[in-house]
């Protein structure tokens, strides 16, 4: 007997999870969520682990997860039954609308414009010269019954309004010295049906008060190469009694307010007359028009071009074929736009006024909008200074092509470094060994010098006389202060600054600086001058010759080492280089 009912029992089993595998809605009803392997859950369902213990009194909470895309039994990849149309759009406008996961957030219903409905349970309490207490439940037509009383029809009372009306009907019988306290306990869940252009259509649980977009989402979302984002119609007995725009919520925060009941059915309208919009606007997205035709104003209201947008491309199709148009934002505004069109949204007006920056010694602002046609000399007679404060026969520009010229030339230099290296042949195991070494010393190199900014220096002012050049967008005046000091650096002892001496030489000033490193590159030594400019000179008697000026920065270069052949001229050149782009010295 006892082995016949676990025959039973185990026959039993198998057919209650074979008909669940079966019937997917089963599994559906009860909304699982994939199974957490890691801590032995599954939707609330106890997990026994190797032990025999249950795994889930280890973590001490049910875990609650979405199935992250995984399929039960019977279902079907929504990306197959919904093929993409192939065409490179971008996404709709309102797409992000079913981005989160708000339809795990629910509501209770219990709402004060909540009608009530079959099914809900009413509390009920009379005290006074009658005592009663007790929960009703509105049956299939609408009432609840009260002892003494008799029945009471409550379908479709608002919940704000359920006291009172419940409360008259009582003291219609106990007249005197009776008070009555009547409450919506809970709300009965209502099935609703969505169908049309969505990504899974079919029918869903919820609350009457739940939104349109709660149950959107729990469907899916709306098919965004199909669906309509401003036509969603709810259907009650056949009959539309609301059309919900969700552009007017994404603009406004104005969402209808729907109470849903059984068998009612949102249905997601196919999707209107649609532009694309790309370019210099705050909303790059696909648009869909409410009607056939619409003006550029109504569409500029959604996308919300910046304030420097010029013009506007328009190209598309018309019966007589293709077409493209180039409109002053003016004219777009009243052009008349049609399913299919693609714009473009250009800022295609050459500034005329551009602006500069004044850095070092000078008093008053350091920007200024000047006309495109500006000169330097227009901004420095603009440029009050205090003269014993300022060397204003040293001025030079720091200029953004320029840097971005300098460092191309950097580049290209490095470059054909590292071809150089790669490239060099080698006779021998021996030679291809020291070879090796090499390339990986001149990479380090490379690399250091890869990080090198070049300022992007411009020599206007010699021999006190400055010209008069077109500024450029971005420029920056530099106007030196008034120093006194001589900064040594480089390869020196001791790299620091020194007070000018009219009858100091170059030999002197590295003197004072503790002298030259072994590293030392003492036949180019290099003198930046105030203004800018870059000289090079040997130790020795052309170095005693040079007049060393207030303010020069005295840079000693490093030595290349000679046992790399194959790279000497390469690299030498580029240490120049960079002491004059960016007048420093690259160890």
């Amino acid at each position: 007997m006892n082995r016949f009912k676990a025959t039973l029992f185990t026959k039993t089993s198998i057919l209650l999870l074979s008909s669940c595998l079966l019937v997917p809605n089963a599994f559906a009803a009860f909304e699982p969520s994939s199974i957490d392997l890691q801590n032995g859950t599954s939707n609330g369902i106890p997990q026994i682990d190797a032990s025999g213990e249950d795994a889930t009194s280890k973590v001490g909470s049910y875990q609650k997860q979405s199935r992250a895309g995984v399929l039960l039994p019977g279902e079907v990849d929504v990306r197959e039954l919904l093929p993409s149309s192939g065409e490179d759009n971008p996404p709709p406008y309102g797409a992000n609308l079913f981005a989160g996961g708000y339809e795990t957030e629910r509501v209770d219903g219990l709402n004060d414009n909540y009608l009530i409905a079959a099914g809900d349970k009413i509390n009920i309490w009379i005290w006074g010269a009658v005592t009663y207490s007790n929960v009703a439940t509105v049956d299939n037509q609408g009432n609840i019954f009260i002892p003494n009383i008799g029945p009471i029809n409550v379908l479709n009372v608002s919940a704000s309004n359920i006291n009172k009306l419940v409360q008259s009907k009582i003291k219609q019988t106990y007249t005197n010295n009776v008070e009555v306290y009547v409450n919506l306990l809970t709300a009965t869940p209502v099935s609703v049906y969505l169908s049309g252009a969505i990504i899974r259509p079919g029918q869903y649980a919820g609350m009457a008060s739940d939104s349109v977009l709660y149950y959107l989402k729990r469907a899916g979302g709306i098919d965004s190469d199909r669906g309509s984002y401003r036509s969603i119609q709810i259907i009650r007995n056949n009959k539309v009694i609301k059309e919900v725009d969700l552009y007017t919520f994404i603009q406004t925060g104005k969402l209808p307010n729907i109470t849903f009941k059984d068998k009612d059915v949102i249905l997601v309208k196919p999707q209107k007359s649609a532009v694309n919009v790309a370019g210099g606007v705050k909303n790059p997205f696909r648009f869909e028009l409410k009607n056939i035709q619409t003006q550029g104003s109504e569409l500029a209201l959604f996308a919300l071009p910046l304030a420097k947008i010029s013009h506007v491309g328009v190209f598309g199709n018309r019966a007589s074929g293709p077409f493209s148009v180039y409109l002053e934002y003016k004219d777009f505004l009243n052009y008349t736009l049609q399913d299919g069109d693609s714009l473009v949204f250009n800022d295609d007006t050459h500034a005329q006024v551009i602006d500069v920056q004044v850095s070092g010694s000078y008093l008053g602002p350091s920007y200024f909008a000047v006309k495109k046609s500006a000169r330097l000399h227009d901004v420095l007679n603009a440029i009050p200074i205090v003269p014993s404060l300022t060397d204003n026969k040293s001025i030079y520009i720091l200029r953004k092509s320029v840097a971005e010229r300098q460092k191309k030339i950097l580049d290209d230099s490095l470059d054909r470094l590292e071809r150089s290296v790669f490239t060099a042949p080698a006779s021998s195991d021996g030679e291809a060994s020291i070879r090796a070494k090499e390339a990986e010393m001149v990479m380090q190199f490379v690399e250091k010098a890869r990080q090198v900014k070049p300022l992007g220096k411009v020599i206007v002012s010699d021999n006190g006389t400055t010209a008069n050049i077109l500024l450029e967008k971005g420029d920056q005046i530099v106007i030196p202060h008034y120093t006194d000091l001589i900064n040594i650096g480089g390869e020196v002892l001791m790299p620091q600054a020194v007070v000018f001496n009219p009858n100091a030489t170059v030999d002197d000033y590295i003197a004072w600086a503790g002298g030259f490193t072994d590293r030392a590159e003492d036949e180019r030594i290099s003198i930046v001058r105030a203004n800018g400019i870059v000289l090079f000179v040997k130790e020795g008697e052309e170095a005693k010759h040079l007049k060393i000026q207030r303010g020069d920065q005295i840079l000693v270069l490093p030595k290349v080492d000679t046992k790399i052949v194959q790279a000497v001229k390469d690299i030498t050149q580029i240490v120049y280089q960079i002491a004059v782009a960016a007048n420093v010295a690259l160890n």
